[in-house]
Order: structure tokens, then C-alpha cells, then sequence
């Protein structure tokens, strides 16, 4: 199995980067502004870029700490039977995100092309929390002309 990690300082409370991981208005500041869900263990996450999006189920939650969830649907079709963690520690005023996106049948282009967004979305909620700004779509930063 192959996977995408990403790691990130932020200048913010824990608390407040949690909350930007399990909630609509938090994930609406950082992924994609179309977010519905959020919640507890068992939860549904519906994200939309335009019409269409991929869901994921809420699997843990350890607050301010772990956030799990699984991807739940059939779209994107690579993307099933992965899983997305936000493991979150703190050092002095940073709290830093490691970002895994685990279980990927096989490396491949479409991989790649999610490891930059992931990063893009990353740099996103470090933004958001920071400065109170963040890019989330239909506002991120694209990386090609195919997108979406």
C-alpha cells in the first residue's frame, strides 16, 4: 500500500486546529466551501468541488489530537479504501499537523497530482488559522488546467 504525508507548523492553539479538522465551518475555511457533515464518530463528510465530491466517515476522534476518517462512496475511485489522518502535536505556539492519506492500491499520476494538492490544501489551513484567510476551493490554488 503507498500513502501521501505531509507535516506543517501552525502558529495557533491546538484547539483551534482541531476544530478547523471536525467541523463544517472549520473545514469550509481550508478544503472546499461546499462541506456538510461534520461530527462525531460515524458522520458522513460530504465534500463538493462543483457537483460532485468525495465523502468520508468520521472513524476517531481524540480530541486535539487525532482526527481519522475513511473514504466512504465511489468517487474518486482510486481513493477508496483509503483513510486520512491528522495527527496534531504541540511545540511552544505551533501546533503541527502530520497529514497522512494511507491505503492507495498503487502509486500513480493521480496519486502524485493529490500529494501537490494535499500540500496546496495544507498550506490552505495553515493560512486559514494564521491569518484568518484561508484558499479553499473554488478559491485554492490550482496546479494544472484539467482541474475540476
Amino acid at each position: 500500500m503507498y500513502q501521501i504525508i505531509h507535516r506543517i507548523g501552525i502558529k495557533a492553539p491546538v484547539e483551534k486546529v482541531y476544530n478547523a479538522l471536525t467541523t463544517d465551518s472549520g473545514l469550509s475555511t481550508w478544503w472546499t466551501t461546499d462541506t456538510s457533515g461534520a461530527g462525531d464518530v460515524g458522520s458522513i463528510i460530504e465534500f463538493r468541488f462543483g457537483k460532485d465530491g468525495p465523502d468520508f466517515e468520521v472513524m476517531e476522534l481524540q480530541p486535539n489530537s487525532l482526527v481519522r476518517w475513511r473514504h466512504y462512496g465511489e468517487m474518486p475511485k482510486a481513493w477508496m479504501g483509503t483513510e486520512i489522518n491528522f495527527q496534531l502535536s504541540t511545540n511552544g505556539d505551533q501546533t503541527y499537523v502530520l497529514f497522512t492519506h494511507s491505503n492507495w492500491k498503487e502509486s500513480s499520476e493521480f496519486m502524485g497530482h493529490c500529494s501537490t494538492k494535499w500540500a496546496v490544501f495544507m498550506l490552505s489551513l495553515k493560512d486559514a488559522l494564521e491569518t484568518g484567510k484561508g484558499k479553499p476551493f473554488p478559491e485554492d490554488v490550482h496546479i494544472d488546467h484539467d482541474e475540476y
